[in-house]
């Protein structure tokens, strides 16, 4: 039978993995739209192929999440690896904020998502780890 914390890790790990997915196809597909779509200015030609390379990594932990959210226990590697990712991806926003680089609206969701996103993981993580 499995806890209310870890159907909520599943959930939560189905929730990054769709989000990677999105990020990844968009960013891939059509990256100046994307870009543009987020409020950024036009970037020079060559940020397309640092897109591209984003979205290869947006695409793969995307994978990564799913193969995750199967087993938990089987998958902390993929999980703790999201929680660096989140917490790196944190820190970034909020210097780019601070240094007025980026607006909250450009931003959105990345200034608080992944506080929350690295708490339930860890918590997650925890808990698979006192359940096996």
């Amino acid at each position: 039978m499995k806890t209310s914390s870890s159907r909520l890790l599943i959930v939560t790990l189905r929730f990054i993995a769709l989000v990677q997915f999105i990020l990844g196809a968009a960013f891939l597909l059509a990256p100046e739209q994307t870009a543009g779509a987020l409020g950024l200015a036009d970037a020079p030609g060559w940020a397309n192929w640092m897109f591209g390379m984003m979205a290869a990594r947006f695409l793969g932990f995307g994978y990564g999440m799913l193969v995750a959210a199967r087993d938990p226990a089987a998958a902390r590697p993929w999980i703790s690896a999201m929680i660096a990712i989140q917490a790196i991806d944190w820190i970034v926003t909020v210097k780019y904020l601070y240094a007025g680089a980026v607006t909250l609206a450009q931003v959105s969701t990345a200034s608080f998502l992944p506080i929350i996103f690295v708490a339930i993981l860890t918590l997650g993580l925890r808990a698979t780890a006192r359940n096996n």
